[in-house]
């Protein structure tokens, strides 16, 4: 019979050990929920698996897009959607990981179906998209509610609040309001990894010295070659800290200190989403988490 589980917890924690781990008793394959790991390229900042390390299982949300390309919530359903039919038609379980729960919170509570886009509304919006500024404000003006969650140079999160305007008459608040979500997955376990926070400091420590060990510098420089510093990704951790250190704002030593610090806070930022996003969580010590995952699936 088909399973599925989700181990939640901050950055460093050790998810990814204890999934592939498990992943091999449960023969399941692992679904990443990790907004950096999607990139290819982005492989040391992201502190992905490697191929050795994923030990053979069949990972999913990893190594999809190339870092100057989009990926948003809705993309992440559609790789959900092909890791469960993948297990599915294997006879395997699936495994969702990873510290990026906002993912794991839109699969639980769904999201609306956008409007198809026709060929002429995209014309449209190509169009009024020649001038960002004034789209933006046309769409504030509209539906201020909604847009003050997205920035003025935003040119994707504009591109579709426009096309859900042009195409259904409708304000994105409005579409929404009528369009109410639908649950993508139900009845998940939810299992966290309850990690004291000096310890999740030290590994934080540990992780950030590797990066820079194993090279984050030659990666950050050939992705700057490569793709500039424009892509969203190019503002994440590990990698925003190196740009400023190849600027010559901070030494060697500094840029180890702020990509610790500034992991802690985001391992800060993710337990206070996890506890409040999330109910009837299955909380457990590192060491002890596989038994009692093997016990209750």
């Amino acid at each position: 019979m088909y399973k599925e589980i989700a181990i939640i917890a901050p950055t460093a924690s050790g998810k990814t050990d204890l999934s592939i781990s498990l992943a091999h008793k449960m023969d399941a394959v692992i679904l990443s929920l990790d907004s950096l790991a999607v990139y290819k390229q982005i492989d040391i900042a992201s502190a992905k698996p490697t191929l050795e390390e994923r030990d053979g299982i069949r990972h999913f949300g990893i190594d999809k897009i190339y870092p100057d390309q989009n990926f948003d919530v809705v993309q992440f359903i559609d790789e959900y959607k092909e890791a469960k039919k993948f297990a599915k038609e294997n006879g395997k379980n699936l495994i969702i990981v990873g510290g990026t729960g906002f993912y794991l919170k839109s699969m639980i509570e769904g999201l609306s179906v956008s409007p198809v886009i026709s060929s002429e509304t995209k014309m449209k919006v190509q169009k009024a998209l020649l001038d960002l500024q004034r789209s933006y404000e046309l769409l504030y003006e509209k539906d201020k509610a909604y847009m003050e969650k997205i920035a003025s140079k935003d040119s994707y999160r504009i591109q579709k609040a426009l096309e859900i305007f042009y195409q259904s008459g409708l304000t994105p608040s409005e579409y929404f309001q009528k369009n109410r979500p639908v649950p993508v997955i139900k009845d998940l376990k939810i299992f966290q990894i309850d990690t004291q926070t000096d310890i999740l400091r030290e590994r934080i420590a540990l992780r950030t010295k590797k990066m820079i060990q194993n090279g984050i510098i030659d990666e950050v420089i050939f992705l700057e070659e490569n793709y500039g510093r424009k892509p969203n990704c190019m503002g994440s951790i590990g990698i925003v800290e190196t740009l400023e250190y190849l600027d010559g704002r901070i030494d060697k030593k500094q840029l180890e200190e702020l990509i610790s610090i500034h992991t802690a806070q985001l391992a800060k930022r993710q337990r206070t989403f996890n506890r409040s996003q999330f109910c009837n969580v299955f909380n457990e010590k590192l060491e002890n988490l596989e038994n009692k995952i093997l016990s209750m699936v």
